[in-house]
C-alpha cells in the first residue's frame, strides 16, 4: 500500500504532459503554416486551399517599441497592438481616393467578420497633413488614428512598399505578418482574416 503513490505519480506526470501537448500542439501548428514559409520553403507546408489572398511577409516582422497620440486624445503603444488582429493603413492624413477606398474596405471587411469583429481593430498612421477629421469621424467611427513624425521612423521602416497604398496585417502579437496591394481582390482581406481568426487561439 505504501508503494501506491509512488507508483501512481510518474503516470500523473504523463497524463498532464499529454493534456499539455495536445492543448498547444494546433497552436503551434498554425504558427508553423503561416511563419515558417521562409525555414521549409514559401508555401510547401501549407494545405491545398489555404493559398493567402495577401502578400505573406515571411518571417513576421516584430515592430519596435512605440507611442503615438491619436486624434481622439488617447494613447496608441505597441501594447494597445496586442491581444487585437490589427488591420492598418499608412498615407497622408488628407486621405485620397486609394485611402478612402483602403479605409472603406477596412471597415467593410470588419463589420463582414460578424461575431469576429471584436477581435479586430482598425488603424490609421498618418505621415503627414493630418487630419481629414470631419470625414474620419463620419465615415469611419472606432477607427484609430494618429499622426507619425520623425522619431517614429524605425516603425514606418518595417512597413514595405510605404505610400503605395497597401493594407496591412498586424497580429496579435504585434507582428507584421501581411499587406495588401491597390490591386488584391477586394474579398481576399476578408478571406485572409477569417482563416487567421480561426486558426488563432490569440486575439
Amino acid at each position: 500500500m505504501n508503494d501506491l503513490p509512488e507508483q501512481t505519480a510518474p503516470r500523473s506526470r504523463r497524463q498532464a504532459w499529454i493534456l499539455v501537448v495536445a492543448f498547444f500542439a494546433p497552436l503551434a501548428l498554425a504558427f508553423l503554416l503561416y511563419y515558417g514559409g521562409s525555414h521549409f520553403g514559401s508555401g510547401a507546408w501549407r494545405p491545398a486551399g489555404s493559398t493567402n489572398k495577401g502578400d505573406l511577409i515571411h518571417p513576421a516582422r516584430p515592430l519596435p517599441a512605440f507611442e503615438l497620440t491619436t486624434t481622439a486624445g488617447t494613447k496608441l503603444d505597441l501594447a494597445g497592438l496586442h491581444g487585437k488582429w490589427n488591420v492598418v493603413f499608412i498615407g497622408d492624413g488628407q486621405c485620397d481616393a486609394r485611402c478612402r477606398e483602403a479605409l472603406v474596405l477596412m471597415r467593410q471587411t470588419r463589420l463582414a467578420l460578424n461575431d469576429d469583429m471584436t477581435r479586430v481593430q482598425r488603424v490609421f498612421l498618418v505621415t503627414r497633413d493630418c487630419c481629414d477629421r470631419d470625414y474620419l469621424a463620419t465615415e469611419h467611427d472606432g477607427l484609430m488614428v494618429a499622426a507619425l513624425d520623425d522619431t517614429n521612423q524605425p516603425l514606418l521602416a518595417m512597413f514595405p512598399d510605404v505610400g503605395q497604398g497597401r493594407i496591412y496585417i498586424v497580429d496579435p502579437l504585434g507582428n507584421l505578418m501581411m499587406s495588401y496591394g491597390p490591386d488584391a481582390p477586394q474579398k481576399g482581406l476578408l478571406e485572409d482574416l477569417k482563416k487567421l481568426l480561426k486558426l488563432s487561439h490569440i486575439g
